[in-house]
């Protein structure tokens, strides 16, 4: 018989922090194999490490093959990937092993996913400093997935599911302009362009998960939006520009608002998506509203990937007090995504995530 659960890789994320803890508890949990077929991209041996602090001795299905991957019925599904020295990567610490191996278990993951041998992704995180430890350039997540799949229009989307902590019908999404870069940069990074393209990305990805006509709110970048030039020139001369420019474009978008005020407004249920300049400004106010719920959601993307939106919890790592209700959150929107998906393999075809 046909399995027709779509296939959802796991990516391990940095060894030395809680991601492994994180897909064993999933993994181990009846509700994920109902949802989906899990595929652990990682270290089997380490995998059978962190099931085994699960209280799970059951045996893993080792694979080496993407097109293993549909011809194997094995629960425990572990595709084999990275440095062999990520085994010896001590909990809490900082190791440019495990920088290298989060980076291939997610590279690999990218791969399956392009060539359509699972529907998705959803990652564990990794820590940007063990990255550069192994010499790998990347500020996160976020930007190797945009390089691999080829795409210069994308951006970082918090996302909390409709629910008691927004009120909006189809829940809120938080899109960033500029993302992993300096405070003093932002002014400089952002232009018209490229808030344009963000709300672009928010409407399209409000409108796939069937909101008809999604309302956005652009945030100031300055208090007060500026007071009309007195606290900078950028919502004069960057955002109201992008602002009419995408009204003309077929977007409900209002801008900019100040973003003490828009954040408030939108969990009210005013607006269904909001375009943040930076990093901070959007993080902050979203994790203040529903830290463990808040799904990570790279927008632009023509593959399915998801994260918790929180780190790799070095101080607790392996001491059996990881909560994986943000991995499960992912889990979940990425089952949702690819369900709206118009095609049996995200990748072949959309590309709103």
């Amino acid at each position: 018989m046909t399995d027709s659960r779509s296939p959802i890789g796991l990516t391990m994320g940095d060894v030395a922090g809680i991601g492994p803890e994180l897909i064993a508890e999933l993994i181990c949990d009846a509700i994920t194999h109902e949802q989906c077929r899990p595929v652990v991209f990682g270290h089997p041996q380490i995998l059978q490490r962190a099931l085994a602090s699960q209280g799970d001795t059951r045996p893993i299905t080792t694979i080496t093959s993407l097109d293993q991957i549909s011809d194997t019925t094995a629960s425990l599904l572990c595709f084999s990937c990275g440095p062999d020295e990520a085994i010896e990567v001590l909990p809490g610490n900082i190791d440019p092993r495990a920088g290298q191996a989060a980076h291939d278990y997610l590279v690999a993951a990218i791969d399956a996913a392009q060539t359509g041998h699972i529907d998705g992704i959803v990652t564990a995180p990794l820590n940007k400093a063990a990255l550069h430890a192994a010499g790998i350039d990347y500020p996160g997540h976020t930007e190797i997935l945009a390089e691999r799949c080829g795409v210069a229009d994308f951006s970082m989307m918090l996302y909390l599911p409709p629910g008691n902590l927004v009120q909006g019908e189809y829940g809120l999404g938080v899109a960033h302009v500029t993302l992993h870069t300096s405070i003093k940069s932002v002014p400089d990074l952002i232009t018209s362009n490229s808030i344009q393209e963000k709300i672009g990305l928010m409407d399209g990805f409000l409108k796939r998960v069937g909101h008809p006509n999604p309302k956005i709110g652009v945030a100031a970048l300055n208090p007060h939006a500026g007071e009309a030039g007195l606290f900078g020139d950028e919502e004069q001369n960057k955002i109201i520009p992008a602002v009419l420019a995408s009204q003309t474009a077929g977007a409900n978008v209002h801008g900019p608002i100040p973003a003490d005020a828009l954040m408030r407004l939108a969990a009210a249920g005013k607006y269904d998506g909001v375009v943040a300049m930076y990093h901070d400004q959007g993080h902050i106010a979203l994790k203040l509203l529903g830290y463990d719920q808040a799904v990570n959601i790279t927008l632009g993307l023509p593959i399915v990937r998801t994260s918790p939106s929180h780190g790799t919890a070095y101080d607790i790592a392996w001491q059996g007090r990881a909560d994986a209700t943000g991995m499960r959150s992912a889990l979940e929107m990425a089952c949702r995504l690819i369900s709206h998906s118009s095609c049996s393999h995200p990748g072949s075809d959309t590309n709103d995530d």
